[in-house]
């Protein structure tokens, strides 16, 4: 095959076909005709000498040919875009951007008003937009619409690039004059009713089973490691409210320490640790190929990083 004579936008086409399953989708990403995308597919099906994309009950599914496709693709075109992205200094005080950052309620809570003050006193014009698991995706991450993600991940592409912000432990926190505290064992914590806090990842939530300690996270693995189980009154995906709501009723509210420490200074909660070992986790923030040599970007991840050292 004579490279010369291949459109290279072809890929790029493909590149989007295969992310979106769909033509019209496709083309709109692209910002092109549907016919010119459908074009673009039948040029692709010649020039593979495979479907690349057939129509099932389900939509249309890609060839076993096309995901061998996918991630050589990919990567040649994200190694091109890097390459070709401009490499200029960032002048961080005269900046108008616009940084997004997709970020667990945790790590929001934790790091965010330390970064906005940070961004306020440096680049006083950029602007923070915080968005949550449930509003992006990795292709979103991946294609560059979204600065960066701070979450706690278990299973990344591995495309992406990554760091980690800290480790954190566990803490439990209860109503200042709650009686637990007074005898805080292990059994008068299995005997208490609890506040479960979500462990957030992408996508939408759905709701909880109680009884289903796999997705419950790891204070419930912990506890299984003991063949113990706690008493879940409440399931909420906010650790504020988790808090309030240890605040106004009895219950225990098992989440990390550094969102617990938030309220050290709150004289009616009380700040515990728990009566038997939970494993530390990794905060971490990933990134597009696309945007690790960009100037503004680099700046944000020093910054991000001063601030994890700053609240370490």
């Amino acid at each position: 095959m004579n490279i010369s004579k291949i459109d290279l936008n072809l890929l790029v086409y493909l590149d989007t076909l295969l992310r979106e399953c769909n033509v019209t989708r496709a083309a709109n990403q692209l910002s092109i005709t549907q016919p010119a995308m459908s074009n673009g597919l039948k040029r692709l099906r010649n020039l593979f000498n495979d479907p690349i994309l057939v129509r099932t009950s389900e939509g249309m599914v890609p060839t076993e040919r096309a995901l061998e496709l996918q991630p050589v693709i990919r990567g040649i075109l994200m190694t091109l875009e890097e390459t070709l992205a401009p490499n200029r200094e960032f002048e961080a005080s005269q900046s108008k951007r616009v940084f997004r950052i997709m970020a667990s309620d945790y790590a929001a809570s934790t790091l965010a008003p330390k970064l906005l003050a940070k961004l306020h006193n440096e680049a006083p014009d950029t602007t923070l937009d915080i968005l949550t698991p449930s509003d992006v995706t990795f292709h979103d991450v991946e294609n560059g619409k979204v600065d960066m993600a701070i979450n706690r991940f278990e299973n990344l592409p591995q495309s992406f690039h990554h760091k980690q912000i800290w480790k954190d432990s566990f803490s439990c926190l209860i109503k200042s004059d709650n009686p637990i505290k007074e005898d805080f064992t292990l059994d008068a914590y299995l005997n208490a009713r609890h506040i479960w806090v979500s462990k957030t990842g992408f996508g939408v939530g759905v709701g909880m089973n109680p009884e289903d300690v796999q997705k419950l996270g790891w204070v419930d693995e912990a506890l299984a490691n003991f063949g113990k189980h706690r008493n879940i009154a409440t399931f909420t995906r906010n650790y504020h409210v988790a808090i309030h709501l240890a605040k106004e009723q009895n219950l225990i509210a098992t989440l990390p320490s550094k969102a617990a420490n938030i309220y050290r200074d709150d004289n009616s909660l009380a700040i515990l640790e728990p009566p038997f070992p939970i494993p530390p986790f990794e905060l971490d923030m990933i990134w597009s190929p696309l945007l690790h040599r960009d100037a503004s970007h680099v700046w944000l991840r020093q910054k991000i990083a001063e601030v994890a050292e700053e609240i370490k």
